[in-house]
């Protein structure tokens, strides 16, 4: 879908700029010839001819080409049914600003990464839980709002495992800029083992005083499979395997979680988590160390 957006619009882009040419020499070339004196009769046969020629003709010709070239385009857009097995059904959900992804049919929960497999075609049902943020991944789709209270479909498909950046498109308030999205497209296989560790996933409870900590102060607000029940922030189930945190914010790297308690209202203005600068660093980092820990 991408690629025939982007052929599309390099398409569009080299006609219209011959048009602009070929405009601007007429204009260069009308204001630099001499006067001419034509007969009444032969003014109205020149007019006539830029009339039908300029007038009709060449808008009617760059429409017909646009519709002939650009319908197809837009046909490879929408979910229409394919031959075998349906495709893949993903909901994602936009918040303000993070992402929450679920696969509904493998009963898998995770926040701010779309894992797809390679070579497959994948309907995203998209809605919003707040206000419209718009779902956008450049290298493989085009764009598609996400309206609070209706479900939109978009079928996009990766040719080729890899990396594939999304973006909320939709100025959806001050955190705008850091509602990022990273889906990844894995072979089949590899996606489905990557399922299977999600669908049951063995989560090693944290230590007592951690426990504690957590349930108070964390667990009210995010879900860890068999550890808390949360449902106001993303699902940590397996925070520790994703690439970044804070939906873009910071990589997930050694000592990126407990940064991200101690500043997220720094790193991310007006995201809806609470500051925690009343707990010690020491239990923060505690905290955040049982996080590392919880990729399946």
């Amino acid at each position: 879908m991408a690629r025939g957006v982007a052929v599309l619009w390099w398409g569009m882009a080299s006609f219209f700029s011959l048009v602009l040419i070929a405009v601007s020499a007429l204009w260069i070339h009308a204001l630099r010839r001499a006067p001419r004196h034509y007969e009444q009769e032969q003014a109205r046969r020149i007019s006539r001819r830029w009339l039908i020629g300029g007038g009709l003709l060449l808008p009617g010709v760059t429409i017909l080409t646009l519709l002939i070239f650009g319908t197809p385009v837009g046909l490879r857009m929408l979910p229409l049914p394919v031959g075998g097995p349906p495709p893949l059904r993903i909901e994602v959900i936009g918040h303000q600003w993070w992402w929450e992804v679920r696969y509904p049919d493998q009963g898998v929960v995770t926040a701010n990464q779309l894992v797809i497999p390679a070579g497959q075609p994948v309907d995203l049902l998209l809605g919003s839980r707040d206000v419209i943020h718009s779902f956008w991944v450049p290298r493989l789709a085009g764009k598609l709002d996400m309206l609070p209270g209706r479900t939109n479909r978009l079928r996009l498909k990766a040719d080729q495992p890899g990396a594939y950046p999304g973006q909320c498109s939709e100025f959806c308030g001050s955190g705008h800029a850091h509602m990022q999205l990273d889906l990844r497209a894995v072979p089949a296989d590899e996606f489905e083992a990557w399922i299977g560790a999600r669908q049951d996933p063995q989560v090693e409870p944290p230590p007592s005083a951690v426990g504690e900590v957590f349930g108070d102060y964390c667990g009210q607000c995010h879900r860890v499979a068999g550890v808390s029940e949360g449902g106001l922030g993303p699902d940590l189930s397996d925070v520790g395997s994703r690439p970044r945190l804070g939906a873009g914010t910071l990589v997930n790297e050694p000592g990126a979680l407990a940064r991200w308690l101690r500043e997220h209202r720094e790193l991310k203005p007006g995201n809806a988590m609470p500051s925690h600068a009343h707990l010690p660093d020491e239990q923060l980092e505690a905290i955040a160390l049982w996080l590392e820990g919880l990729a399946p």
